[in-house]
């Protein structure tokens, strides 16, 4: 608004230099930039993260598999877990040795974590295999990847406004630069004569 303003102010103004529309068009162009080329690209990111997360989501849920794993027996904390602070979220997570079919057939045997407090030979948990039985992550979910989307279309778009804002302060910073360089060479020009107007030297 503020452009607007800047531009109807100096539209008529007799002081109105050519350096003074200037700046109120650039400031004008910044703005509209900002209000809606920064929202569309913010858009268009977001949906293409959107496409290729959903993508993502239904390539591991046709990659990845959910199935029932024996205890062994209970396996040490990992040496990587002795930070409590880094740790507290897997206190529900037990490590464990366990038996498991993969979805070709075959019987795997190794590491795995448990949702078990206190694991005992024998329980069973569930766990992610891939095709060949090798635990992997839970598979991404909609909603987690949808948020995901969202936020990279919001950085994308706030990115977009920040350069044409940074953009903008350039322009005006050097329009500033070569004013002030201006009004020196001016001073310079008039500084001989400076106060001896009228006294007939």
């Amino acid at each position: 608004m503020r452009a607007i303003g800047g531009l109807w102010r100096w539209r008529h103004n007799p002081l109105r230099r050519r350096s003074d529309l200037v700046e109120a068009w650039v400031a004008l162009v910044a703005l509209v930039l900002i209000l809606v080329a920064a929202p569309v690209i913010g858009s268009l990111v977001g949906s293409v993260a959107q496409d290729a997360l959903q993508q993502s989501v239904r390539d591991q849920r046709a990659a990845r598999h959910q199935v029932t794993a024996t205890v062994v027996r209970k396996l040490d904390r990992s040496p990587l877990d002795t930070d409590p602070e880094t740790s507290s979220s897997r206190d529900l997570r037990s490590r464990v040795l366990a038996d498991w079919t993969a979805p070709d057939g075959t019987h795997q045997h190794g590491a795995a974590l448990a949702d078990l407090r206190s694991p005992h030979r024998g329980d069973h948990f569930r766990i992610w295999t891939d095709e060949h039985g090798h635990t992997v992550a839970r598979p991404l979910d909609s909603a987690t990847a949808t948020t995901h989307a969202v936020l990279a279309g919001f950085g994308a778009a706030m990115l977009t406004a920040g350069f044409v804002e940074a953009a903008r302060r350039t322009i005006v910073w050097r329009m500033v630069r070569r004013r002030y360089a201006r009004w020196d060479q001016a001073w310079d020009k008039a500084g001989p004569d400076w106060g001896r107007t009228g006294t007939g030297s």
